[in-house]
């Protein structure tokens, strides 16, 4: 899992460097001490994961996660958010402009790589006090008036696989409970984040989170799943 450090203090870049390098399976493929160049690193290196700061000057680290977002070929590319403060203000923003996770820098070493490895396989880690501040956010917003149009392009299964999705089910425990091959899950899995045109399931979360499908507080609708 090739790695990106993003960060605008060389102490810190060091220090993350220093964690990450004896990981088995996880390479700092390189560093960029601002979210402009992080933008153009990305273009020319393709990382697997990117470790994104938010305060940087130039260009801070939410506008670079929309261009990364958006850069063509850079669909693969995850997003971890670090940041120093667990009440940073920026979380929902960082989450919808297309992040994968959200975690603070004095988090144990081995919560960082295990950030990057279940952002590297579609999956997210957030900080139980980040996850709070999340859901705060989201029951202060109003929801989007009318029913998800995406929806519709859903085959049954992939309807059933996205209900299970958004209540925090993995793919191994969605092919237990709908009998199925865990490849043939990941596949729906694969096809909702193209119809839903989302990255991963952070992003799915949030999109049932916006159309009403789940309510803040609760682990989604008990929705029944076609036989």
């Amino acid at each position: 899992m090739r790695v990106l450090i993003v960060d605008d203090q060389p102490l810190v870049r060091r220090g993350l460097r220093a964690t990450l390098g004896p990981e088995p399976g996880i390479r700092v493929e390189g560093e960029a001490v601002n979210g402009r160049e992080a933008v153009r690193l990305v273009g020319r290196l393709r990382p697997d994961v990117v470790l994104m700061d938010i305060n940087m000057p130039y260009m801070n680290g939410l506008e670079a996660t929309r261009e990364i977002c958006e850069l063509s070929g850079a669909e693969d590319v995850r997003i971890v958010i670090l940041t120093m403060y667990d009440e940073d203000e920026h979380v929902y923003e960082a989450l919808r402009s297309g992040a994968s996770g959200f975690i603070i820098k004095d988090s144990p070493p081995e919560m960082l790589a295990e950030a990057v490895r279940l952002a590297a396989l579609g999956e997210a880690l957030l900080s139980p006090s980040v996850t709070r501040r999340l859901i705060g956010e989201f029951a202060r917003r109003p929801m989007l008036a009318g029913a998800a149009p995406d929806l519709d392009q859903l085959t049954d299964r992939e309807l059933d696989v996205f209900k299970l999705l958004i209540r925090g089910f993995k793919n191994e425990d969605i092919a237990r409970m709908l009998v199925l091959g865990e490849s043939t899950v990941k596949s729906h899995v694969q096809h909702l984040y193209q119809k839903l045109r989302v990255r991963d399931r952070v992003q799915i979360v949030i999109y049932a989170y916006e159309n009403g499908l789940v309510q803040p507080g609760g682990q989604g609708p008990e929705y029944p799943v076609s036989g």
